[in-house]
């Protein structure tokens, strides 16, 4: 077993090659793919602090500078990176089965100067703070998972002033936008790339949006998108809120279906669907989700171009986690909120060449479970078990039997863990 993890271990920086080679074309001259690579693998280093500096040390660069003209100055199709990062991103994870997610993460800042920073809302803090907030769309299918396109959102405080967005470098063209406004400019560059998938989902941000959800429907996409319970609909009987209609609901309407499978078993909650306002094509319904033990709700605002059963758009609901996952593993394994630019060009290629790195580590992942047999007595080789294992069998001088030994040691106390815990829900239910 040790000596298979080995053998596809040292495949990874193989494919990473592979992956530089997949973009060459976007970052014209030989010293800026070069360059690239240097700053893809630092992105995956075990670094305490990720940045320009830092990168550049690990790298064995005398200085930083190689890496701030990467980022702010070198010629790159960023246009074209986007591309290859989607088409990445979905070669092996596979397209049966996705979905794109909407959402939002935030970077806290102290200053001022920090293309896009303001005091607001972000999730990253749970409260209002000075911070730099961003919309991603992330690709998921039940293989796995990463972010495949960015947008920076500009507060009104910014486009309002000129001078701030010349010193900010933030082109003449680009206007203010709020957020579902973004997502609808990301999924619809993805449907234009041929982005294989029927089903959007999304937060309560994008779901109380209107014109959003109607450009999907333009599309034909499938979405399920959380509202809150005050989300009114018009009901053939007359208005009434999401929130209403949970009350009234009978104790029939509810179905006990689990959202998806989790560290400690099945995550099952109780489903009530209740059809809603007509849809010009397709099939327009409200969602309704019940805690099993607080009773706390949930509400969803659900479209299909046909009818689905109930089972499918709980299953959607639950992939929408798939992104948060994807912000975690992105933040702790590539630095992708550790940037420390200024401008809107370098945090765009930052963020970018940050969701690459994160888009390898999820790539290896779907390889290896793929070629790899399942067993019960070992969890998959996850994106946090790789960046571990590419980082320690390729440091200097490293004791193989003893990196190999600790990975599985893990994976097999986090399998005992899992079914441990799937028996004690299995009881439970009995």
């Amino acid at each position: 077993m040790a000596a298979d993890i080995s053998v596809a271990a040292r495949r990874w920086p193989h494919r990473l090659n592979d992956l530089i080679h997949t973009i060459s074309d976007r970052l014209v001259r030989p010293e800026t793919q070069h360059t690239a690579h240097d700053l893809l693998g630092g992105l995956l280093a075990p670094l305490a602090r990720k940045n320009c500096w830092t990168l550049a040390k690990h790298a064995g660069h005398p200085n930083p500078h190689h890496f701030q003209h990467l980022l702010s100055r070198a010629r790159i199709n960023e246009v074209g990176l986007v591309e290859d990062l989607r088409t990445y991103a979905r070669t092996h994870p596979g397209e049966q089965d996705a979905v794109l997610i909407l959402d939002e993460t935030g970077d806290l800042k102290k200053g001022t100067e920090t293309v896009g920073v303001q005091r607001q809302y972000t999730g990253t803090a749970g409260r209002i703070e000075n911070a730099q907030v961003a919309v991603y769309l992330a690709y998921a299918t039940p293989a796995g998972h990463a972010l495949v396109d960015h947008r920076l959102y500009l507060p009104r405080s910014w486009t309002n002033d000129p001078q701030r967005l010349q010193t900010a470098g933030v082109p003449e063209h680009v206007a203010f936008a709020t957020k579902p406004a973004l997502a609808e400019q990301m999924i619809t560059a993805a449907l234009a790339a041929h982005t294989p998938t029927a089903w959007v989902a999304a937060d309560e941000v994008y779901g109380r949006n209107p014109h959003l959800r109607r450009t999907l429907e333009e599309h034909r996409l499938g979405y399920v998108m959380a509202v809150a319970r005050t989300e009114r609909l018009m009901l053939p009987c007359g208005p009434a809120t999401v929130g209403e209609l949970a009350v009234l609901a009978p104790g029939t309407a509810w179905q006990r279906l689990s959202a998806r499978p989790g560290a400690k078993g099945q995550r099952f909650y109780d489903w009530a669907l209740i059809d809603a306002e007509p849809a010009p094509s397709g099939c327009r319904w409200a969602l309704i989700r019940r805690h099993r033990t607080t009773g706390e709700l949930a509400f969803y605002r659900c479209y299909a171009p046909e009818m689905v059963p109930l089972k499918r758009l709980v299953a959607v609901a639950g992939r929408r986690w798939r992104v948060e996952e994807s912000f975690q593993q992105g933040k702790g394994l590539a630095g992708l909120d550790e940037h420390q630019v200024r401008t809107w060009c370098s945090w765009h290629r930052w963020s970018l060449f940050a969701m690459l790195a994160y888009a390898f580590l999820a790539a290896m992942a779907a390889i290896e479970a793929r070629q790899s047999p399942s067993m019960a007595e070992l969890i998959a080789l996850t994106c946090n078990e790789i960046a571990h294992l590419l980082n320690a069998l390729f440091a200097t001088d490293p004791d193989i039997e003893h990196v190999l030994g600790w990975s599985l040691f893990r994976r097999s106390h986090q399998a005992n863990a899992r079914q441990c815990h799937y028996r004690r829900q299995a009881f439970q239910e009995l």
